[in-house]
């Protein structure tokens, strides 16, 4: 079956976070769809590794079900793969042939889970649901790093000098000593900096720069 026959639209599509299942076996394939579809999550099934990577798109929210062992591209490879196209969708790989050094290898290099067959179903669905909370929160910290960056770069060049010595609590007055200027100058560009950051108390502020700078992704959730 065409895996791609009654999806929805291309943008609503993009928008939908999507379980997506690489098995080169057909009835592995259709097993795992069935049961994902009972706890009402879309999926997608691809029969190897190289028909995923022609669909993928890092910008897809979702997690990834992946075999360990397939013809041609192995689930292996194509983790590595994914990580050198920017794309971190969280795997969960599956296989009847696991081994210690194959899975350390695939869990070290970012996998959320590895499980050996038989797993039961419950064991699946819920390491999928963990792996689509994971991806949320990541894509939430990346949205607002972005969205940080992008306000910072508004501050003029003084601007983020006050800035930076705000950040790192250094008061207006000395602030202003340091740099030369009067403290009524420097009040205006504290006022200017709040305003360009969206933010109305120092410890936002702080949150917001380190989040631009990428020092701030504290709470990023992490594998298992």
């Amino acid at each position: 079956m065409n895996p791609r026959v009654g999806r929805a639209s291309e943008p609503e599509r993009e928008a939908v976070p999507t379980v997506f299942v690489v098995d080169d076996d057909a009835g592995v394939r259709k097993s795992l769809q069935l049961l994902i579809e009972t706890d009402k999550l879309p999926v997608e099934t691809y029969s190897s590794a190289v028909e995923f990577l022609e669909a993928c798109t890092p910008e897809r929210p979702g997690c990834l079900v992946l075999d360990l062992r397939m013809p041609g591209m192995s689930g292996i490879e194509l983790q590595e793969r994914l990580a050198a196209n920017g794309c971190r969708l969280p795997i969960i790989f599956i296989t009847a042939h696991g081994d210690v050094s194959t899975a350390t290898r695939a869990l070290r290099a970012g996998a959320l889970h590895f499980l050996e067959k038989p797993f039961s179903s419950q064991e699946l669905l819920d390491t999928i649901h963990k792996a689509l909370e994971m991806d949320r929160k990541a894509r939430e910290l990346a949205a607002g790093r972005e969205e940080a960056r992008r306000l910072l770069a508004h501050l003029t060049p003084r601007e983020r000098q006050v800035c930076e010595r705000l950040v790192r609590g250094a008061p207006v007055k000395a602030i202003a000593v340091d740099l030369g200027m009067a403290k009524k100058t420097c009040d205006v560009h504290r006022a200017n900096i709040f305003r360009k950051m969206l933010v109305t108390t120092l410890p936002e502020l702080v949150r917001k720069f380190l989040q631009a700078t990428g020092e701030g992704d504290v709470g990023a959730p992490e594998p298992t």
